[in-house]
């Protein structure tokens, strides 16, 4: 009796240091976990919302309030932000880095409507994104005025009217404008009629050319899709492209327009074109707007439009 007795006391005992054992393994394992989601979080405070000091034709000046150490203990590295263009839902694009609250970005198109953010990182740290500000740039030489004719986006037609503006100073040589329209051809057909139904200037005076960009075949002797496809791009690879115009023997006086163009493409099989895909596209609104999706280039400079702002 007094043998089964113990055993069964030892057996306790046991038992009793395996439950002890566990319970504290999961208490590790809690802990462990509450730690790896406190190092998930951001340990420097979100910056502020941007404010433009300067904002001048290719150069716009931000500042911001600084980001801090939201948690102990406070990291000794300086911290670095990121002047962000946003171009989705949690997409963007990085025009410059500092250390420095203020920055200068260069690379902005002029006359064209962005949407900026600051964001802050130090090493094994980093902030939330500051809430976005919207502005236009200051215009440079010239703009684009566009109006779209076409309220079903997904006819056999692209029909839209474009102005030219001389928003400088000095007068305007219309010969040195590319003006290009961004689209994508979907199913990879890229074919596109060209046509300018009406223009103040003289439809003679518009050149119009048609630019795609297919992705490149497969190298010689490498792996080729299955089945090999007799032709290339593959049907239904989306095809990014632009409709360039030129015109000449016109020059604009400061603050002059070169008057509507009207313009319309289709393919030779009037077949279906879906616009919504395309970069320049805007919804018709029955008004002239400034499309900043059109981008104007002036003696390989760009003037205005940016097809990622």
């Amino acid at each position: 009796m007094i043998k089964v007795h113990a055993g069964n006391t030892i057996l306790a005992m046991r038992a009793r240091r395996v439950t002890a054992v566990t319970l504290a393994a999961a208490l590790l394992s809690l802990l462990a976990a509450g730690v790896a989601a406190a190092d998930d979080q951001p340990r420097l405070t979100t910056p502020g919302v941007p404010v433009v000091l300067a904002n001048e034709p290719h150069a716009l000046t931000l500042a911001w309030t600084p980001a801090t150490w939201a948690s102990e203990p406070a990291g000794e590295d300086p911290i670095t932000y990121e002047v962000r263009a946003v171009i989705g839902t949690n997409v963007y694009r990085g025009l410059g880095t500092t250390t420095a609250t203020t920055l200068t970005v260069t690379d902005l198109a002029p006359g064209t409507e962005y949407r900026i953010a600051i964001s802050a990182y130090a090493i094994n740290a980093y902030s939330d994104t500051s809430p976005e500000i919207g502005l236009r740039t200051a215009y440079g030489r010239a703009k684009v005025r566009y109006l779209n004719l076409d309220w079903s986006p997904t006819n056999n037609q692209i029909q839209h009217a474009l102005q030219i503006v001389n928003t400088g100073s000095e007068p305007l040589d219309l010969t040195g404008v590319r003006v290009r329209y961004h689209l994508t051809f979907e199913g990879g057909n890229t074919d596109l009629v060209l046509n300018c139904d009406w223009a103040a200037l003289g439809c003679d005076r518009v050149r119009r050319t048609l630019q795609y960009f297919p992705p490149p075949a497969p190298p010689p002797g490498g792996p080729t899709p299955t089945p090999t496809p007799t032709v290339y791009p593959i049907p239904g690879t989306p095809v990014p492209g632009w409709v360039e115009l030129t015109v000449t023997g016109a020059v604009l006086a400061p603050g002059a327009s070169s008057g509507p163009i009207y313009l319309r493409f289709h393919r030779q099989s009037w077949s279906a074109i879906n616009e919504r895909d395309d970069r320049s596209w805007q919804a018709a609104t029955g008004a002239w707007t400034e499309n900043s999706r059109i981008t104007l280039d002036l003696d390989g400079v760009r003037e205005f439009g940016d097809t990622y702002s």
